[in-house]
């Protein structure tokens, strides 16, 4: 539980390949809580290396439906959208920035951020991390289990024919 603190500069970063719930989830938290978001997409090239279990949209694709996304939300002038090409990103790079919106899966990498920050003479960061959404199973939802059609983007079964 949070107290309620809006946050000047916050950051949010991932791949966001078929944008679920769980996203969505993280991306409200994330643009209530700053008056200024930046988003990080992770490339298509760092998204390679980081071997996920799935196959992933492609950049513009991804870009294309977080924008559509946060328009339905509100306010598109508060946001940024970056590139992601490591784990670090512009959280390194802009001491601006107050807070890194997380979910409790990312956690341990958002400690690694903080941490680098504070080795080249920033402030830590302050860490936000959402529960894991859970589908109507009790189990998280994710992109790979939508890929693998276990379930939709909203957590529901898919019922096979």
């Amino acid at each position: 539980m949070h107290l309620f603190r809006r946050f000047r500069k916050g950051v949010v970063a991932g791949t966001f390949s078929f944008l679920h719930k769980g996203h969505k989830e993280l991306l409200r938290t994330a643009l209530t809580n700053s008056e200024k978001l930046i988003i990080c997409i992770t490339t298509d090239e760092f998204a390679k290396r980081l071997n996920k279990k799935h196959p992933i949209e492609s950049f513009d694709e991804r870009v294309k439906n977080l924008i559509s996304f946060i328009k339905k939300e509100g306010n598109l002038s508060s946001i940024e959208i970056y590139p992601l090409n490591d784990i670090y990103g512009i959280a390194i790079k802009d001491p601006q920035i107050e807070v890194l919106f997380v979910s409790e899966e990312t956690f341990p990498r958002a400690l690694e951020v903080s941490k680098k920050r504070v080795e080249l003479g920033m402030k830590p960061l302050y860490i936000w991390a959402i529960s894991m959404v859970l589908a109507e199973n009790g189990k998280p939802i994710s992109s790979t289990r939508i890929w693998k059609k276990e379930i939709d983007k909203e957590g529901r079964r898919i019922k096979l024919k």
